[in-house]
This record gives C-alpha cells, structure tokens and sequence, in this order.
C-alpha cells in the first residue's frame, strides 16, 4: 500500500507542470481582449486682468521666473539716466517702465516710468 501511495504522489509532482503549462497554453489561444476608449479634455483658459491698459507692477510685487526671463535686463543704466543699482538688485524695462529687481527674490524695489 505505501509503495501505491508513494508511486502515485511522485506521478502527482511529474505531472503537475504538464497540466500547469497547458492551462497557460490555452490562456495564449484565446484571442485579445481590446477596450477603446474615447477621452475628450476640455481646457478652459481665463484671462483675468485687473486694469486693463495699466501695468500692474508695484513696489512690493514679487516677479516670478517666468515674468523676470521675458523682459529685458538694462545693463547700460547711465544711458536711460538711471542710478546705478545697488549690489544683488538690477535694472529691468518692462512695459515702458523701468523696475529696480532683486536678482535673487525678484521683488520690485523702485519703478521708475519711461517718457515715451
């Protein structure tokens, strides 16, 4: 009886991965599930301007990056009769103004109005 049982156990771990590989096999038969999907993103962009036609720079007003890489830099300040900045702050023409701009913090220390 002990040799039965112990014949039909190892038969049992011999055959295992033979039933495991064909039930694998059957999965690669079937065919591919395919889903579509339709996603449709709708952006809205709104402008909010608080005067319009006026800057809005103030003492005060800190510049983000994005606003201190789109405008100029006035490295000849004698030449629009400018003073010249003191250390870590430098002169930048935004929309017909001159702004004294911290280079670190991009805080507006002086705004000076260019004469047209």
């Amino acid at each position: 009886m002990k040799k039965i049982f112990a014949a039909l156990l190892s038969a049992s771990f011999l055959l295992s991965p033979i039933v495991a590989s064909e039930a694998s096999a059957a999965d690669h038969r079937r065919p591919p599930v395919v889903v579509q999907k339709k996603v449709v993103v709708q952006k809205k962009v709104v402008v909010v301007q608080k005067n319009p036609g006026r800057p809005h720079w103030s003492k005060g007003y800190r510049m983000s990056a994005a606003e201190r890489g789109r405008y100029s830099e006035v490295r000849d300040y004698r030449r629009y009769r400018l003073a010249p900045p003191p250390r870590g702050y430098h002169w930048v023409k935004a929309d017909n103004s001159y702004l004294l701009v911290g280079v670190a913090t991009g805080l507006i220390s002086s705004i000076i109005a260019a004469g047209r």
